[in-house]
C-alpha cells in the first residue's frame, strides 16, 4: 500500500514537471547566444510578422513567421562585430570579453517587450550561475515602434539602448528616452535631404505613402512640414497599417492604388512604407492598370524612397522598373563590408551544421532546404549568397558602429577596476561613458551628439535595370546635412540625375517670367492660376509668388515683362529740331532788334524816329533784345538759375516795352484827341519816364515777391515711362499775376490806341499799336489752355512761341514801317511832307480839333494856323515830339 502511494506521488510529480517543461516552452523565445564575461543583448526583427490568429486571453507568444533574410544579416553584422572584437587586443587589456543574447522581436512590439523584459529579468536574477551575467547594454531594435517601447522599459533600469535603424525623431528626446541612442541621424534629417531633393528638381506636386505607426507618422508629420516651409505640397497621404496579413491592409494597398492613379498630376511619390507593403502596392498598381486598360506610362512615377527600403532586395527581387519608374533611395552612409563578407565566408566554409546556438540560422537553412531541395554543399551556398544579397553597407557599418561604441565605453569604464565578476559593472556607468567619450572604428572618431545620434549623412542611391534584374546603383549623390546640399559623386551620375528634370511633378502649370502665381480656391498653396504682371512690376523667374515691383523713380515695365526698363530722361534740347526752329527765330530777333536800333541812331533826327518815339523807341527794342534771350533761357538741361530767370527777365523785359507803347499811346491821345480844356490839366500829368518807372517797379516788384516767397524750381516729373527734367513755376499764381499784368498794360494800351486809329497815317502809329496789342492779348488768350492742357517735353516751347509771337509783333508793327519809310521812302522823311499830311489830315476834321505839331527842327518852329468854319486852330509849340 505505501508502495503504491509511493509510485502515485511520484507520477504526479512528473505530470507537474512535465507541464512546467511545456509551459516554458511555450513561452521561450527564439534566440542566439554566445558566453562572455559582458553580456550584450539585442533585439532584431529576423522575421517579418507574428501569427495573430490565437484568441486566446491567456497571455502567451505569438508563433513568428515568415523569416526575414535582411533581418537575419543584421543579426550575423552584431554576432560578426562582437567576435571581431573579442578578437581584436581592446578588450584584453581589461581582460573582459563580450557575449550576446540575441531575440527575435518578430517586427512587433508585443514580442519585442518581452524580450526586453527577458534582458530586465537577466538583470534581477537572484543567481547569478543559474541566471548567467546581466545584459549591460541593448543593440536594437530594427523599427521605431519597437525601439520607443524598449526604450520606455530600459529607461527605468538606464540600461543604454544603442538602434542601428530606428530613425523617429521623438527618440531623440532626452527628456523621455535618456537611454536611447543611435548610430544614424533621426528622420527630420532624412525628410530634409528629400525635401532638398523635391526643391532641387521642381518638384512641388507630391503623394507620400507610409507604414502605420510611429516611424511613418513621425516621418510624415517632418516631412509635411519641412515641405511646406519650402513650398512644396502633398497631393495626397495614403496610410498602410502595419499588419502585413490583414484585410485593412488589402483595402488600404487598393486605395493608395487607386489614389495614385487619380492624382496623375503628382509624378513624384515619397514612400516610407515597408518593404513587403512596396512590393504589394506595386502589384496592385499593375493590376488595376490591367484592369483600366492603361497603358504603362500611366503606372510610372518617380519613387522617392526612404532608408525603410531603398536597399530592400525584397522589392527589387519583385517589380520592373519599366512598369515602377524610377526610384531614387536614401541609405545610410555606408562602410568597409570586407570583415562581414570575411564572417560569410567562414559560415560557408564551415557549413549548414555548424550553427552552433544560432537558430535563427538554423531555420534558414531549413526554410532554403525545403523549398529548393539542395545538396548540403549547394545549401550553404545558396544560404550565403542569398545573405550576401540582402546585405546593406548602411545598416552593417550601424550594427558595427554600435558594437564598438559600447565594447569602447565597457574598456574605459573597466580600466581602473575589475570587470570580470558580474555586478561591478552598473549599466548606467555604461551609459555615461558612451556620451562622454568618442569611440573608434576603422580609424575615424565619432561621439553621439546631444540627442544621443550620429548624424554622417545620407547616401542616395539610383535604381537601375539591365533588363532582368534590378540592380541599385552604389551612390549618386551624398546628401550633407550641415548645409543641407548634395554632392555628387561623378560626372556620369550628374549625367542620370539631369534626366529626371524633364519630369514634371506640380498641381498647375509653371508660371513663366512676366506672370505670377494667383492661388485658386483650395487648401494647396500649389495649386494656381498664372496672372500677368501689371504694368510696372515684373517678374524674372517661373513660378513667383508675387510680380516684384519696379522702382517708381527711374524704372517702369510694360504688362507681362520679365524686366524692369530704366526711364528715359526727357527735356526740351538743344538738339530737337523744334528747339533749334525757335531758337533760330529767337536769335534772328536779337539781330534785327540791333540792327533797327542801330539804324534808328543813325537816324535819330529825322521825322520818322521823332514821331516812333525817340529814345522810347531804343529802351522799347532793348526789351525786346532781353526779351528774345528770355525766350532762349526755355531750352535746354533746366537748373534753378536759368528756371528763376526766365520768367523774371521776360516779365519785366516786356513790361518794360509795353509801358513805353503805354507812354506813346497816351501822347498820341493828348496830340489829337483831347479837348482844351482837359489839355493844360492832362498835359501837366504827363511824365513818360515816370509812368514807365511806375509800371515796371510794380511788376519788378511782384518778381521779386515771387522769387522771395516761392521761387521757380528745377524738377523731374515722373511719368509712367518717362522722367521729364523740366521747370516748375514755384507758384502758378504769382505767374499768372505777372502776365495778367502785363495783359492790364497791353489792353490799356489796346484802347487808348483804338480811339486814335484815323490820325494821320504817316504821323500816327495808333494803328500799328492797336494790332499789335491785338496780337498780344490774343496769342497770351490762346496761351492759358494751351499751357494748362499740354504737358510733356514741348510744353516749355508753348511759351517760348507766345513770346516770340509778341516781340515779332511789336518789332514787325511799330518799327519795321518806319524803317521802310527810312530806306526806301527817304522823300516821306521830311518836315515838308509831314506838314503836308497833317493839313491834308486837318481839311478831313469836321469837329475842332487841337492839333499841336512840335517841329523842334534845327531851321526852327513852325506852327501853321488852320482854319475850317468858325473855330480856330492855333498850334502850340511843344517841347516834347509826337
Amino acid at each position: 500500500m505505501a508502495w503504491l502511494l509511493i509510485c502515485w506521488h511520484i507520477t504526479i510529480l512528473l505530470i507537474i514537471l512535465g507541464m512546467g517543461h511545456a509551459a516554458e516552452k511555450e513561452c521561450s523565445m527564439l534566440g542566439a547566444t554566445t558566453k562572455g564575461t559582458v553580456i550584450l543583448g539585442g533585439i532584431f526583427a529576423v522575421h517579418e510578422d507574428v501569427e495573430k490568429e490565437n484568441r486566446t486571453f491567456a497571455p502567451h507568444l505569438h508563433p513568428c513567421i515568415r523569416l526575414e533574410a535582411r533581418g537575419l544579416v543584421r543579426m550575423l553584422a552584431m554576432i560578426n562585430a562582437v567576435e571581431k572584437v573579442n578578437r581584436s587586443p581592446l578588450l584584453a587589456d581589461v581582460n573582459v570579453t563580450l557575449g550576446y543574447h540575441i531575440l527575435d522581436s518578430c517586427a512587433d512590439v508585443s514580442t519585442a517587450l518581452r524580450a526586453t523584459a527577458h534582458f530586465i529579468e537577466r538583470s534581477h536574477c537572484p543567481g547569478t550561475t543559474s541566471c548567467g551575467p546581466p545584459v549591460l547594454a541593448v543593440v536594437g531594435a530594427s523599427n521605431s515602434e519597437g525601439s520607443i517601447a524598449i526604450a520606455r522599459q530600459l529607461t527605468l533600469e538606464m540600461i543604454p539602448q544603442i538602434s542601428y535603424s530606428s530613425t523617429a525623431v521623438t527618440l531623440s528626446d532626452k527628456t523621455r528616452f535618456p537611454a536611447f541612442m543611435r548610430t544614424i541621424p533621426n528622420d527630420r534629417h532624412q525628410t530634409a535631404a528629400m525635401v532638398s531633393l523635391l526643391s532641387t528638381y521642381g518638384w512641388t506636386w507630391v503623394g507620400v505613402v507610409i507604414t502605420d505607426g510611429n516611424y511613418g507618422q513621425s516621418a510624415l508629420e517632418n516631412f509635411v512640414s519641412q515641405a511646406s516651409k519650402n513650398g512644396i505640397c502633398v497631393a495626397f497621404k495614403s496610410i498602410i497599417p502595419q499588419a502585413v496579413g490583414s484585410q485593412d491592409v488589402r483595402s488600404a494597398i487598393t486605395q493608395t492604388a487607386r489614389t495614385i492613379f487619380e492624382n496623375p498630376e503628382a509624378q513624384v511619390i515619397v514612400s516610407f512604407a515597408k518593404p513587403t507593403l512596396m512590393v504589394y502596392l506595386y502589384q496592385e498598381l499593375k493590376n488595376q492598370m490591367l484592369r483600366g486598360g492603361r497603358d504603362r506610362k500611366s503606372m510610372r512615377r518617380v519613387w522617392v524612397a526612404s532608408d525603410s527600403w531603398s536597399s530592400s532586395s525584397s522589392v527589387k527581387e519583385n517589380i520592373h522598373l519599366e512598369d515602377m519608374g524610377h526610384v531614387l533611395g536614401f541609405t545610410f552612409k555606408s562602410g568597409d563590408l570586407s570583415s562581414f563578407n570575411e564572417y560569410l565566408s567562414r559560415l560557408e566554409a564551415a557549413g549548414h551544421d555548424d550553427t552552433g546556438d544560432n537558430v535563427f540560422l538554423q531555420e534558414f537553412y531549413t526554410q532554403l532546404n525545403a523549398s529548393e531541395g539542395y545538396g548540403e554543399t549547394e545549401l550553404v551556398s545558396k544560404a550565403v549568397e542569398t545573405l550576401r544579397e540582402h546585405t546593406h553597407a548602411g545598416t552593417i557599418f550601424s550594427v558595427e558602429m554600435a558594437v564598438s561604441a559600447i565594447a569602447q565605453a565597457l574598456v574605459s569604464v573597466c580600466r581602473n577596476r575589475d570587470c570580470r565578476t558580474p555586478g561591478t559593472v552598473q549599466p548606467w556607468e555604461l551609459l555615461k561613458a558612451m556620451w562622454m567619450e568618442e569611440f573608434k572604428l576603422r580609424g575615424k572618431s565619432f561621439k553621439f551628439d546631444s540627442s544621443g545620434d550620429i548624424n554622417l549623412g545620407y547616401d542616395m542611391t539610383m535604381w537601375r535595370s539591365d533588363g532582368e534584374n534590378i540592380h541599385v546603383q552604389d551612390v549618386v549623390a551624398e546628401y550633407h546635412p550641415h548645409n543641407n546640399s548634395f554632392t555628387h559623386s561623378n560626372h556620369s551620375t550628374t549625367q542620370q540625375l539631369n534626366a529626371l528634370k524633364h519630369i514634371i511633378s506640380k498641381c498647375s502649370k509653371s508660371c513663366v517670367p512676366g506672370e505670377s502665381k494667383k492661388t485658386t480656391k483650395g487648401p494647396h498653396t500649389c495649386c494656381y492660376e498664372c496672372a500677368i504682371c501689371s504694368a510696372n512690376y515684373y517678374s524674372n523667374d517661373t513660378d513667383m509668388a508675387q510680380c516684384l515691383s519696379c522702382d517708381p523713380v527711374t524704372e517702369w515695365s510694360p504688362e507681362g515683362t520679365s524686366s524692369c526698363l530704366t526711364k528715359d530722361r526727357l527735356l526740351f534740347s538743344w538738339q530737337d529740331p523744334f528747339a533749334m526752329v525757335l531758337l533760330t527765330f529767337s536769335a534772328l530777333g536779337v539781330v534785327l532788334n540791333l540792327l533797327v536800333s542801330a539804324l534808328f541812331l543813325h537816324q535819330q533826327d529825322t521825322p520818322v524816329v521823332k514821331a516812333a518815339g525817340g529814345p522810347l523807341s531804343q529802351v522799347i527794342l532793348f526789351s525786346l533784345v532781353i526779351s528774345d534771350i528770355s525766350a532762349m533761357l526755355f531750352v535746354g538741361r533746366p537748373n534753378s538759375l536759368q528756371c528763376k530767370a526766365r520768367q523774371v527777365l521776360f516779365g519785366v523785359s516786356f513790361t518794360l516795352c509795353v509801358s513805353c507803347i503805354l507812354v506813346k499811346t497816351l501822347h498820341i491821345l493828348l496830340a489829337f484827341q483831347f479837348n482844351p480844356e482837359l489839355h493844360e490839366v492832362l498835359r501837366g500829368l504827363y511824365k513818360p519816364y515816370i509812368i514807365v518807372a511806375i509800371c515796371v517797379s510794380l511788376q519788378a516788384a511782384t518778381c521779386i515777391c515771387w522769387l522771395v516767397l516761392k521761387s521757380p524750381y528745377n524738377h523731374i516729373v515722373n511719368n509712367p515711362t518717362t522722367l521729364l527734367e523740366a521747370c516748375h513755376e514755384g507758384s502758378y499764381l504769382a505767374f499768372g499775376v505777372m502776365l495778367g499784368y502785363i495783359a492790364v498794360l497791353a489792353f490799356v494800351c489796346f484802347i487808348c490806341a483804338f480811339k486814335g486809329r484815323k490820325l494821320p497815317h504817316l504821323y500816327n502809329e495808333a494803328k500799328f499799336i492797336t494790332f499789335s496789342m491785338l496780337l498780344y492779348l490774343i496769342s497770351w488768350l490762346l496761351f492759358v489752355p494751351v499751357y494748362i492742357t499740354t504737358s510733356g517735353v514741348y510744353l516749355p516751347a508753348v511759351e517760348m512761341v507766345v513770346i516770340l509771337i509778341s516781340n515779332y509783333g511789336i518789332l514787325c508793327c511799330h518799327f519795321f514801317p518806319k524803317c521802310y519809310i527810312i530806306l526806301f521812302k527817304k522823300e516821306q522823311n521830311t518836315n515838308t511832307a509831314f506838314r503836308k499830311k497833317l493839313y491834308e489830315y486837318s481839311n478831313k476834321t469836321t469837329d475842332v480839333v487841337s492839333v499841336s505839331v512840335v517841329t523842334n527842327y534845327r531851321e526852327g518852329v513852325t506852327c501853321p494856323s488852320l482854319h475850317r468854319g468858325s473855330i480856330t486852330r492855333h498850334c502850340r509849340e511843344k517841347s516834347n515830339s509826337i
